[in-house]
């Protein structure tokens, strides 16, 4: 790449700092996880680094948080409130040592005493107190600039409004967290995502009587600017702030050593579920205030001091029950009902077992401590588990042999590829007798790929299934629309809406038909080969007496595991009863031919992230009828991935290490000579 082009790939990364920047501290709603915001920083630093001729006064190295929020008087801050720099490793540790050995030039003949803090995942205020009395609270803003937010920080009872202490300084901005309690989040937890979401929400208040009576908590740990103060070390400054009636954290220490140091850490993150507050870190400061001075700091960031993030993908928490879920093809999945936990600012409280197997192979049981990850869209899942705080008196889970739903046989499918049994169970009902499977069947039928129902979403049918308004997938074209109007929280304007959206999918190509009926290993692309070659619903009724079933064996990815899969399908009577009703209600299209020279002939596609005024399925329509084609995974075979609004990261990262070219809608849109 050339200078302009490094430039170019720079600002679109300081770009996007500002955007994350912005909806975590101005809109109070993070779009992405801090460790990803870290990664962002890191490379931002190392372009810099490498080329110096990058500046930018809104790079991250430059600056902190976002601009503070118009609602408030701006009030500068007498001493900035700085970023830490991030560790994440002991390599990183280390070299944060040996940066302070060699400034001080100690070479390792003195050992560094560090207050380790643990780092609360809250909203930072700076409070000032002039003569014992609070005069002023802000907000970070960024970091030059904060918000006047005194009103409601003295709503907190943790905050002192007078303090007489003889040794108080005669001006001093005390510096601290403001977090909501695990427990108290939970009374509150309908209006906001996360603690921090709510505690920041709740500052930013314009009427103190609202924040009032949010429970928010207040602990010290620093101090900017300060006249008059004769303490010596960060140790004894947090002695003195509880002497003087703030609260300080609980677990704080006096550490040498990195080894100590990441001991300490370890300890911590396992201790997370049981402090009452979330914390995402240890904060580490030279504890001698002298040295602190000499060290300074370096642009935006004190050389003193580094936060050590927790993992934002894993947490530590407790199974207290183990549940089985049953899917529309009869999947037994066990799912950990585990404590609640915040996990990349998520609250988490279930996690995938995955299958019997797994169960056996790790030996989770009911009340076991295990660590539980949650790695970008994937579903949180149980990685192990802490034998040693195991309960003497705890019993192996035992997985049940008969569907919890309908009490049939359940069986393991025998892989005629592996000469091995699957290690998912499955309940062996067919067609729409069992309860469990037969709800999931009908959102299955309803949902966006299929006949896409606006209105009818998993939790309305399952209360339409549990009021006897749906058992079936016909049922959804004979609702009783005057009940449906006197039930609580619809009315004739939201029925009429239902209604339409009902009656405007009664026409649907053979495709989404297909696949809508889900018939196990049928997805959405063995449907369109399916539907290309039957060509008519005729033909696909016709499978029902075997006349067709042959055909398939000729289509070319259709194997003989979802020919078997089909004939079973048409084996239940139910399933033809279904089919003979929907024939009855439904316009099935027949399969147009398809654009063999289209512009974007011979080329491969990928979507990820939403798309302006374009759905996905609208989308992956006009890529088909113009001769392109839809692949599922980010491979060598994919030509472009195309990257709409909160695009998932690791697909990102993995098209640019394959070298795979990444556009934006409106680069599409141009390649179908549209505009978007």
């Amino acid at each position: 790449m050339n200078d302009k082009d490094i430039e170019i790939e720079y600002l679109k990364k300081i770009d996007l700092a500002q955007k994350y920047n912005k909806y975590y501290y101005d809109k109070n709603k993070p779009i992405v996880a801090d460790q990803v915001f870290d990664l962002l920083k890191k490379d931002i630093i190392k372009l810099e680094n490498k080329y110096k001729f990058l500046k930018n006064k809104s790079s991250p190295t430059r600056s902190v948080g976002f601009k503070p929020s118009k609602n408030f008087q701006k009030v500068k801050h007498k001493v900035p409130m700085l970023s830490l720099g991030n560790a994440f490793n002991e390599e990183d540790l280390n070299n944060f040592e040996k940066k302070i050995n060699n400034f001080l030039s100690l070479r390792g003949i003195n050992i560094i005493d560090y207050s380790a803090e643990p780092k609360i995942d809250g909203i930072s205020a700076s409070l000032i107190y002039v003569n014992g009395q609070f005069t002023k609270g802000l907000s970070r803003g960024d970091g030059i600039e904060g918000e006047d937010i005194t009103q409601n920080l003295k709503t907190i009872n943790d905050i002192p409004l007078k303090i007489n202490a003889k040794n108080f300084p005669k001006e001093i901005d005390i510096r601290g967290e403001v977090f909501i309690e695990n427990e108290d989040f939970k009374t509150i937890n309908k209006k906001f995502a996360n603690p921090r979401n709510a505690a920041s929400g709740s500052l930013r208040q314009k009427d103190p009587t609202i924040t009032s009576k949010i429970p928010l908590k207040f602990i010290a740990y620093t101090f900017g600017y300060v006249e008059e103060m004769n303490i010596h070390s960060q140790t004894d400054f947090l002695k003195n702030l509880k002497t003087w009636g703030f609260k300080i954290n609980p677990f704080n220490k006096k550490i040498s050593g990195v080894k100590n140091l990441l001991e300490n850490h370890k300890n911590l993150e396992e201790k997370r579920k049981e402090i009452a507050f979330d914390i995402d870190g240890v904060v580490y400061k030279v504890n001698q205030f002298n040295l602190q001075k000499r060290l300074g700091f370096a642009t935006n960031a004190p050389r003193w001091a580094i936060a050590h993030k927790f993992s934002a993908n894993s947490s530590i928490s407790e199974i207290t029950n183990i549940e089985i879920q049953i899917g529309r093809t009869g999947a037994l999945t066990p799912v950990a009902k585990i404590k609640p936990v915040n996990i990349g600012g998520v609250i988490v409280s279930n996690a995938t077992l995955h299958n019997e197997d797994e169960i056996v192979r790790k030996d989770i049981r009911i009340g076991d401590t295990v660590l539980v990850e949650r790695a970008g869209d994937v579903i949180p899942h149980v990685v192990s588990v802490d034998f040693k705080k195991r309960d003497k008196n705890s019993k192996k889970f035992i997985f049940p042999l008969n569907c919890p739903s309908c009490g049939s046989n359940t069986a393991k499918d025998y892989n005629d590829i592996t000469k091995k049994k699957d290690a998912v169970r499955r309940c062996v009902s067919e067609g729409y007798k069992c309860e469990k499977i037969a709800i999931e069947k009908i959102k299955h039928f309803v949902s966006k790929e299929a006949f896409n129902i606006d209105g009818l979403g998993k939790k309305i049918v399952e209360n339409f299934w549990n009021l006897k308004l749906i058992s079936l997938p016909q049922d959804i074209f004979n609702l009783n629309y005057d009940k449906i109007e006197r039930l609580e929280g619809w009315g004739k304007l939201s029925v009429t809406n239902l209604k339409f959206s009902i009656r405007q999918k009664k026409k649907i190509s053979l495709d989404r038909f297909v696949y809508s009926l889900g018939i196990r290993h049928i997805g959405q692309e063995n449907a369109k080969l399916i539907a290309r070659h039957l060509k008519t619903a005729i033909n696909f009724f016709k499978l029902a007496d075997g006349t067709n079933i042959e055909r398939l064996f000729n289509i070319d990815g259709i194997g003989a595991t979802q020919i078997q899969s089909i004939k079973k399908f048409f084996l239940n009577k139910t399933n033809l009863e279904v089919l003979s009703e929907l024939d009855k209600c439904l316009e099935i299209e027949n399969v147009i031919l398809i654009n063999n020279k289209g512009l974007l002939k011979n080329k491969t596609f990928m979507l990820t992230g939403k798309l302006n005024g374009v759905s996905r399925a609208e989308a992956k329509s006009l890529i088909e009828k113009n001769s392109g084609k839809i692949i599922s995974n980010v491979n060598k075979k994919l030509n472009y991935l195309i990257a709409g609004e909160k695009a998932t990261t690791k697909k990102v990262n993995t098209a640019k290490e394959l070298k795979i070219k990444i556009i934006n809608q409106k680069e599409w849109m141009e390649m179908l000579n549209k505009t978007s």
